[in-house]
């Protein structure tokens, strides 16, 4: 008997320590996952803090992939990820962290539970979540909200510019 898998999209964010590092250790662990199978990556954007702007910038990426994992149980998954890379759950809102890795989208679940809403609260106001989303599928549809492409033209863009490890960077 096989376990049906779902198309999961997660938003990877870090501005404290080695970024760049962060991100790309954070995709690798999920790709480790034994659940996770057929993982596709955005590039990285450079994106100013949203909220308290006293902080770094941040490296934000987003990823797609396939998983058997219940989501309450890929949101632990992602936890303990976070937890290994020295997250440790702040008090403050919008704080600086090693590496941040929210569930964006479940299939065309919508949940709402404590732990859990999805899609993922603020997600069309979010250009460092649009953006590289959008690098993956613009036309992808984000439930009760629409199509990725559509969201992009009403979002604040936060600064976000697409990131080059050591070569300076583009706009996006």
């Amino acid at each position: 008997m096989s376990l049906s898998t779902s198309r999961i999209w997660v938003a990877l964010g870090s501005n404290l320590g080695d970024r760049e590092s962060h991100l790309l250790q954070g995709f690798q662990n999920i790709v480790d996952l034994p659940s996770c199978s057929n993982l596709v990556r955005s590039s990285i954007y450079e994106t100013s803090p949203m909220g308290p702007s006293e902080q770094p910038d941040y490296l934000n990426a987003v990823c797609a992939f396939d998983s058997h994992l219940e989501p309450l149980a890929l949101l632990s998954e992602l936890k303990r990820i976070e937890r290994q890379h020295g997250r440790i759950q702040a008090t403050q809102r919008w704080s600086a962290r090693p590496l941040d890795l929210d569930i964006l989208l479940y299939a065309e679940q919508l949940i709402n539970v404590p732990e859990l809403t999805i899609p993922h609260v603020g997600i069309a106001h979010r250009s460092f979540v649009l953006w590289p989303m959008a690098e993956l599928d613009d036309q992808l549809q984000i439930p009760s909200l629409g199509a990725v492409a559509e969201l992009m033209k009403h979002c604040e863009r936060y600064g976000i510019k697409r990131y080059s490890s050591g070569a300076g960077s583009t706009s996006a």
